[in-house]
């Protein structure tokens, strides 16, 4: 499963276990969630919409966002990589990464080619023990 600015795939976790697990394995690889946004109790607060679980992860790796921000400092607007939890209609759990080299590739400048390239590795990683 993946587009032109993602990948990802489906578990075999529940989705507040998948949740827990992908935090577990970013760490793992050097990232820390700085944010969350839970789109699912957002809709409903604010628009009273029901939907299916759909949380947004907003991962971060301090080292290689110092690198990135340190090359080009408005790089922030791109950051931090986000990790999408979501239960789709048959109850079955989706965890996607965003493409760090679609969407760093943005930047268009040589020194963060491979800090993107390095991210995917990481965010790679994290897909495949969960």
């Amino acid at each position: 499963m993946s587009s032109e600015f993602g990948f990802g795939k489906m578990v075999e976790l529940g989705f507040e276990e998948a949740i827990e697990r992908v935090t577990e394995e970013l760490a793992k690889e050097g990232f820390g969630i700085l944010t969350v946004i839970d789109v699912q109790a957002t809709l409903k607060a604010k628009l009273d919409e029901d939907m299916r679980p759909y949380r947004i992860l907003g991962a971060c790796n301090p080292v290689l966002a110092h690198q990135a921000v340190t090359a080009v400092p408005e790089i922030g607007l791109l950051l931090p990589c986000n990790v999408l939890v979501r239960e789709d209609e048959d109850g079955r759990t989706r965890v996607s990464f965003m493409d760090p080299g679609a969407v760093l590739g943005l930047v268009n400048d040589p020194r963060v080619d491979p800090l993107a390239a390095q991210v995917k590795q990481k965010l790679e990683t994290v897909m495949a023990a969960l």
